[in-house]
């Protein structure tokens, strides 16, 4: 209780960014940070006005108790927020780092809404979670008892890794196969370590690891092992391969040297924040630093180029949006974070075109305005005519959105169903394919999506996984 009123009274400088670097010299700045963040969970949790209709809660898609582990946070009671929080999120922590949560929980809070500011939702969460790993109150996954179907998992991103954690905790054996050399998907190699630091995502990697679960790195399933070898190895199989395949763009020089996609990109910066050998960041082909920079599109993958490219020592920044900003897809409160660090947005233009003789010089640009609404109620984007100008560039992020790959001509499966789009067919309740015993979750299934969208699939997933083989058992053993 002493300890818990000292908090209660810690002063944050009004100033305090401005005073951060005096404050990193001093050895004792871990303690002083450790008392602003609980001091700030604190206050932050006792705005929740636990208003009767938690549409918080009801606008998170994992249907987090929010209000309730805000109350125990304001409370001190932070061991079971933290069990309260961690029943229906596998990966609150991260969660609580990279959901848009100005587009789900906070942009719904009813203080929010009433003019007041929001509850900052997403900050409180990561801190139950950060302490709970510091505290030791992160128990290792224990089975009550193990079973003999083994379930083969092809893709380590969110929504796979959710899965494998509800699987193994019911004793199942667990297999998790990954093209890449570290599991995490776009987690590791896609989200920058500025949002999402590395080290919080290899220590869920490590607890399932130490669980028992076998992760098979650098598998490219269709090259090193076939599908149908997968499916013969394994009771049931899940699908979580995520979407990689980059909406590309043409236009004369389109194949000019400094044009390059936002997915090589961002793995290039991830690796050497590893400490990998990166050839094409050191050769300066994927690093912004000393250059101009332009970035197309308008989504969270954009604003992660552009933020990156700041911190790289880019010369200046430049991100190119054929809506205006009210329309664009990505998180406002990046939109925000990007112009802060020195971001300029150009809204309306679209690129036609790129100068340069060997390597890109500049972006040809037609001005564009909004006319009628499309299929969504979206206004379309309407070129301008006599409007071309040229944006200077010697670095080009294409950040176009991603698309699935053609799974069944990949994996040479017959009967896997696909979607006009070539998304994966599956049940929307129980995430079965047209194939008995395969499922599929995440961005396969929804095209690209949130994180937390992945791990309410992975976790609905696991659980009919569990119906299906128990139903199973149940048969075999009666015959």
């Amino acid at each position: 209780m002493a300890e818990q009123r000292m908090l209660k009274f810690v002063k944050v400088p009004r100033d305090m960014p401005a005073k951060r670097k005096a404050v990193e010299r001093r050895e004792d700045f871990a303690e002083i940070y450790a008392q602003y963040a609980a001091a700030k969970a604190e206050e932050q949790a006792s705005r929740c006005s636990q208003c009767g209709v938690p549409y918080c809660q009801s606008h998170c898609p994992l249907h987090n108790n929010i209000p309730d582990w805000l109350k125990l946070t304001a409370e001190g009671r932070l061991r079971e927020a933290y069990d309260l929080s961690q029943a229906t999120n596998t990966f609150p922590e991260i969660c609580g780092r990279i959901c848009p949560q100005d587009r789900l929980c906070e942009g719904n809070c009813v203080i929010e809404q009433s003019g007041h500011g929001t509850v900052t939702i997403g900050a409180v969460e990561k801190y139950i979670t950060d302490t709970a790993w510091a505290e030791g109150w992160v128990q290792p996954i224990k089975p009550a008892s193990e079973r003999a179907e083994s379930v083969g998992i092809i893709g380590a991103g969110p929504g796979g890794l959710a899965a494998a954690d509800t699987l193994r905790r019911a004793g199942l054996q667990v297999t998790v196969y990954d093209r890449y050399d570290r599991s995490g998907g776009l987690l590791v190699y896609g989200i920058p370590g500025f949002k999402l630091e590395k080290d919080v995502v290899v220590r869920r990697n490590d607890q399932l690891a130490q669980a028992g679960v076998t992760f098979v790195l650098n598998c490219d399933v269709g090259v090193d092992i076939s599908f149908d070898e997968i499916r013969s190895r394994h009771d049931a199989v899940l699908i979580a391969t995520g979407v990689y395949k980059t909406r590309d763009l043409g236009g004369p020089g389109a194949g000019l040297t400094g044009i390059v996609r936002a997915i090589d990109y961002l793995t290039a910066s991830n690796r050497k924040g590893f400490g990998d050998e990166v050839p094409e960041y050191d050769s300066g082909e994927l690093n912004a630093e000393g250059r101009r920079v332009v970035v197309i599109g308008g989504g969270d993958t954009a604003m992660d180029c552009v933020r990156t490219a700041i911190r790289q020592g880019a010369k200046s920044v430049k991100c190119l949006y054929r809506r205006d900003r009210a329309n664009m897809p990505g998180s406002q409160r990046e939109v925000a974070n990007a112009e802060e660090e020195g971001v300029e947005f150009a809204w309306l233009t679209a690129p036609r075109g790129f100068t340069g003789d060997a390597s890109v010089t500049g972006v040809r640009v037609s001005r564009m305005r909004l006319g009628a609404p499309d299929a969504t109620g979206r206004q379309s984007p309407e070129e301008i005519p006599d409007a071309d100008y040229t944006e200077p560039a010697e670095l080009v992020i294409k950040a176009l959105g991603f698309e699935p790959e053609d799974l069944p001509k990949l994996w040479g499966i017959d009967g896997l169903e696909v979607t006009r789009w070539g998304t994966v067919k599956a049940d929307f309740v129980t995430k079965q394919t047209s194939l008995e015993g395969v499922y599929a979750v995440g961005d396969i299934v929804r095209g690209a999506s949130l994180v937390v969208w992945a791990i309410r699939d992975g976790r609905e997933a696991a659980a009919s996984m569990l119906a299906f083989l128990g139903a199973r058992s149940t048969v075999i053993a009666a015959e």
